[in-house]
């Protein structure tokens, strides 16, 4: 079955493969919620269908963008550390937005993958490229979009759970509701828990003789949604989200034990009229390690209290289209106590104003032009201009070409570690800032109804300044040392045919990716200056395929992976690997209820790898799910 995907690869990947016609806008229409997509004119901007979602149910962030983007994540293993290389880039160069706020840790700058479970949101967007005048700081490399969304009328129930090889598990429960309180106002939400036990009992210590590291991992979560929603355009939202992360590495050894456990307390709050609305938001990241017997612990605790305005204006220009502009401002609080501080607490404030701005004329020309100014304690950040521009070259009933462009500047404000940490921080260092370029072509076809292309192509180019690096040649201290240009090519495409009863489908990517030091600000590691940055693979891709028949779904999944390199003179490096996965499912439903039965075989070839260096990832393992959710529609639906 496997050896018919493959072939097929010369078809692979898109997003949603069934050809749709572009969208006139006349008439600016009122958008709920954080939908910061609609300025993003010219970037590629990749949103995740609601059917894979649902085949990664029980699995992290990581998982799902691994094999449907062309983002690259350095795995240590099931349960462990999850970080990602968004084009070319480093893990602390992408916004991860949950619900419109920055949920990124203040102290490292980035956010681990593992411990975002697909569970605990409603829709997935992947944005590539800078988009720091949208989202702020962190989007040097692109940003990742979780939503909340309103909840249909009726009331649905689900509770699944996953075993997976090595005594791993995933267990879950959802209850979603929507009704009318009364004759002006409705109110719908979602409640889920979910439970992760990852105690990783490998049946062998090595791997080839490199050692497979004991570890074990328990995450826990709730997700609380509640929307209000009047008549005339009142709307009240309100989302909670707390996470509760524990791992251990080499857990039956005291002497070298390591412990570190995370929790996160994320809370929003929004009310919208018609183009206005204010948002307010508490988050409070905790951080405890330690190692050995675990008596001394090291804490380090952020609160971040946030504040958000904004206004829509929209015109009607008649032949030429319409005009949308979003103007606002943002505030932000930090209050953080690290054991590892020079002070025993920091505080520092961070504003934002925008101004977004997006023309859609009558002919299919979309214009986005967007300003961004931040504000921080003790620094100024750059001001952030971004031009976007979509055309379509050609558009009927069964045939759309466009091309999209866009350039935009980024900046990363350096993180609190990055500052205030005991001698290696650096209180003066500069924030990073760059320009990225990228043209694209996007073009969908339909051939007999039955059978659908779609097929992408994107160049890009983006030059990061004052790149900051923890210098090992002065003792690790941190410093503005480096220049880095990241540039490449993005290939997707994809098919959808339908034969009868079945229908089939195959996607996937390729990424070429070329990530260099161009320029160090002083003379150690000038020999590096050229070479590929750790880690970050030159060639990469994923591919999917998938056929139905009735009931029952077979998907091939595929994640290929050439060298990348462990040193910054590139003189040493982890080997090329290609892992495959295969997931079949079947339902049966009952009166409302629905059953849903997954199998999963990953790593089918058990093909040996390695994510870091000295420490090999496990071989073939398999995943049963089992997931019975209830429906029950509103009445006169």
């Amino acid at each position: 079955m496997c050896i018919f995907l493959v072939v097929a690869f010369l078809f692979s990947g898109a997003e949603k493969l069934l050809a749709q016609k572009d969208t006139i806008l006349l008439a600016p229409a009122t958008i709920t919620g954080f939908a910061p997509e609609r300025f993003m004119g010219g970037l590629k901007v990749q949103k995740i269908d609601s059917t894979t979602m649902n085949q990664y149910r029980f699995q992290n962030l990581a998982d799902v963008l691994a094999y449907n983007t062309s983002l690259v994540f350095k795995n240590y293993g099931p349960g462990q550390l999850s970080t990602v290389s968004f084009r070319g880039t480093s893990a602390s160069h992408t916004a991860v937005l949950w619900n419109g706020l920055n949920i990124n840790s203040p102290t490292l700058g980035q956010s681990d993958f593992s411990t975002i479970p697909v569970a605990g949101f409603d829709q997935l967007s992947v944005q590539y490229g800078s988009s720091a005048s949208i989202v702020g700081t962190d989007a040097v490399g692109g940003s990742i979009l979780l939503e909340s969304t309103m909840q249909p009328m009726g009331f649905r129930a689900s509770i699944g759970r996953q075993q997976e090889s090595f005594n791993n598990s995933q267990t879950q429960a959802v209850i979603q509701y929507g009704t009318a309180l009364n004759k002006n106002w409705d109110i719908s939400g979602k409640t889920a828990v979910y439970y992760g036990s990852m105690k990783n009992r490998f049946p062998d210590s090595t791997r080839r003789d490199a050692p497979l590291l004991p570890s074990q991992s328990f995450q826990k979560g709730l997700v609380q949604d509640i929307f209000l929603k009047t008549k005339n355009s009142h709307e009240i939202s309100a989302h909670v989200w707390l996470t509760s992360n524990q791992l251990t590495l080499n857990p039956r050894n005291i002497r070298g034990r390591e412990h570190t456990q995370t929790e996160a307390y994320r809370n929003t709050l929004r009310y919208q009229w018609k183009d206005f609305s204010i948002r307010t938001s508490w988050v409070q990241d905790i951080l405890d390690y330690a190692v050995g017997d675990l008596i001394e612990v090291d804490r380090a605790k952020t609160d971040k209290l946030a504040s958000r305005i904004e206004k829509d204006f929209s015109w009607v220009l008649g032949s030429v289209g319409g005009i949308t502009v979003k103007t606002g401002a943002e505030w932000t609080h930090y209050i953080t106590r690290v054991a590892g501080y020079a002070k025993p607490e920091i505080s520092e404030n961070r504003g934002d104003v925008f101004l977004l701005t997006r023309w859609q004329h009558a002919s299919g020309w979309l214009l986005t032009f967007n300003l961004r100014q931040a504000f921080v304690t003790k620094y100024r950040p750059p001001f952030t201009p971004s031009l976007g521009v979509e055309y379509p070259l050609v558009r009927n009933n069964s045939y759309s070409l466009k091309m999209r462009g866009s350039t935009g500047r980024s900046y990363r404000v350096p993180t609190l570690n990055e500052r205030y940490w005991k001698v290696l921080g650096t209180p003066d260092i500069k924030p990073e800032n760059g320009w990225n370029y990228e043209l694209g072509l996007d073009q969908h076809f339909i051939v007999s109804k039955v059978h659908s292309f779609s097929l992408k192509a994107t160049g890009y180019h983006n030059r990061i300044k004052n790149w900051t690096y923890w210098n090992p040649g002065q003792s690790f201290k941190v410093e503005n040392l480096q220049e880095v240009l990241a540039r490449g090519v993005e290939l997707e495409a994809g098919w959808n045919g339908v034969f009868g009863v079945m229908t089939a489908g195959v996607r996937g990517s390729y990424n070429y990716t070329k990530s260099t030091q161009e320029k160090v600000y002083d003379a150690y590691a000038v020999d590096v200056v050229g070479k590929q940055l750790t880690y970050i693979p030159v060639h990469s891709g994923n591919f999917n395929a998938f056929v139905t028949y009735q009931k029952m779904k077979l998907t091939c999944q595929m994640l290929g992976m050439s060298e990348r390199y462990t040193r910054t003179d590139n003189s040493l490096g982890l080997d090329a690997y290609m892992l495959t996965n295969l997931v079949a499912e079947t339902s049966f439903n009952w009166n409302g209820a629905h059953l849903r039965l997954q199998g999963q075989i990953n790593n089918i070839a058990n093909t040996f790898y390695l994510n870091v260096r000295n420490n090999a990832m496990p071989g073939r393992s398999f995943a049963v799910n089992l997931l019975l959710s209830y429906n029950q529609k509103a009445k006169g639906l």
